[in-house]
């Protein structure tokens, strides 16, 4: 690595710690306090669990008569007429009269409202892990209890990154476990069971979708007192020898 290299690198360095500073001691405050607003809002607090629900848009067809008569026989096709067609119809396919089922739309917006925080929490843990990782000194005989205090830091932080990233997974196989219960619905629309597990589905997500944004809130604490605990033996693990003589 070349001087003018070593300088860009180093120069990124010192730029992220700066960043990293700024954002545990000025900005993780402010967004504590801004999601413990958002979770005083009417979109989580004293929410009625109806006003997640909605109409699937799957209407129940008639019953066909013919299935149920008990003297009901099956047209039979001769097999060389069969064979004489060139054309054969299919298996009839029950359509949705009133068009596609749509996503819940109070879930879509809520989601909407969450992903952006689940988004900066990864960003920030990994901000915080990196500085972290960039004061760790080189390793030494004796004297490790600042380092010792540097990577159980940031073993937490570690942690929190990847909970954060996971409430995205968490989403999307809502949608899938959605999906494949709605398409149960819209085979089998006679059964009430298939309806009323998408509207238990839907409920179980808001919930979902509360204690995310409170898990956030929390982790967003929990790294700020941890952080700033130990912020002198995060800055500098290590004392000098002329600091021990004294």
């Amino acid at each position: 690595m070349g001087i003018g290299e070593a300088s860009v690198v180093q120069d990124y360095k010192d730029s992220l710690k700066q960043k990293a500073e700024h954002l545990i001691i000025k900005e993780f405050p402010e967004k504590i306090v801004k999601l413990n607003e958002l979770l005083e809002t009417s979109n989580f607090q004293n929410r009625d669990l109806a006003d997640v629900h909605q109409d699937l848009n799957i209407p129940v067809p008639p019953p066909i008569s013919t299935l149920n008569e008990p003297n009901a026989k099956r047209q039979r096709v001769d097999s060389s007429e069969a064979s004489s067609n060139t054309t054969i119809d299919g298996t009839r396919v029950y359509a949705l009269p009133n068009g596609t089922v749509p996503c819940n739309k109070p879930l879509s917006d809520l989601i909407h409202l969450v992903k952006p925080h689940i988004r900066e929490l990864v960003e920030d843990s990994n901000l915080l892990k990196m500085w972290i990782s960039f004061m760790i000194p080189k390793i030494e005989d004796g004297n490790n209890f600042g380092v010792s205090i540097q990577e159980d830091t940031l073993a937490e932080i570690q942690s929190v990154e990847s909970e954060a990233a996971a409430f995205f997974d968490q989403i999307s196989r809502y949608f899938i476990s959605r999906a494949k219960i709605v398409s149960k619905v819209a085979k089998y629309p006679h059964i009430d069971d298939y309806r009323r597990a998408v509207r238990e589905l839907d409920e179980k997500e808001y919930l979902s979708l509360w204690l995310v944004m409170c898990e956030i809130r929390n982790r967003y604490c929990s790294l700020h007192d941890i952080v700033i605990k130990n912020l002198e033996k995060i800055k500098k693990p290590r004392s000098s020898n002329a600091d021990s003589l004294y």
